[in-house]
């Protein structure tokens, strides 16, 4: 056997194990969402260097989503510029990726967008300054499965276009910008 062929069959096993590991990287990357559509469902937009922060009239009220319709959420755990949400709670609370420029406000979104940057190095969308999560139970773009939960060490809350917390679960919704003074006193 050739030099040149003992060198094609020793790197066979190492491209069959690369491809492997592509297609599962690639499997494991699909999104069950689909893009707004274009029924009115998103009814303004922000750019960004991944791609939009639109609106979404839900149960819960006009809130944001993101380019795919995923429902925004902010964490009561959190603070301003600080994530709480690690380890287990990110399986099911994503952060929303964010690129080096936040986008800019389109019209009817009046929050103000930018950048944390996590400590694995990855960085987040905020709005307002709170980190912004999607959540792996809703179903379908616009779905607000997470809206109230108590889960990971706190409340989790739909997103206004202003910014501000959607902190009721009723179809009234009230918002709160922040959470001091919501819990009577507790800590949150």
């Amino acid at each position: 056997m050739s030099n040149k062929s003992a060198r094609t069959l020793s790197r066979a096993p190492l491209l069959a194990g690369a491809f492997g590991v592509l297609m599962l990287a690639a499997a494991c990357g699909g999104s069950n969402y689909a893009a707004p559509a274009s029924s009115g469902a998103a009814t303004s937009a922000a750019k960004s260097g991944t791609g939009e922060v639109n609106t979404a009239v839900t149960k819960a009220g006009k809130i944001l989503v993101d380019a795919k319709g995923r429902t925004m959420y902010a964490f009561a755990a959190d603070s301003k510029g600080h994530s709480a949400c690690t380890d287990s709670c990110l399986t099911y609370w994503p952060p929303v990726p964010a690129a080096a420029k936040p986008p800019t406000a389109a019209a009817g979104v009046t929050a103000t967008f930018g950048v944390l940057h996590r400590q694995d190095g990855s960085t987040q969308l905020t709005a307002d300054g709170w980190p912004m999560y999607t959540y792996v139970g809703d179903s379908k773009p616009g779905a607000t499965a997470g809206q109230g939960l108590d889960e990971s060490g706190g409340l989790w809350w739909v997103v206004s276009p202003s910014g501000k917390w959607i902190t009721k679960t009723g179809s009234s919704g009230s918002a709160s910008k922040s959470p001091a003074g919501r819990y009577g006193g507790s800590g949150y």
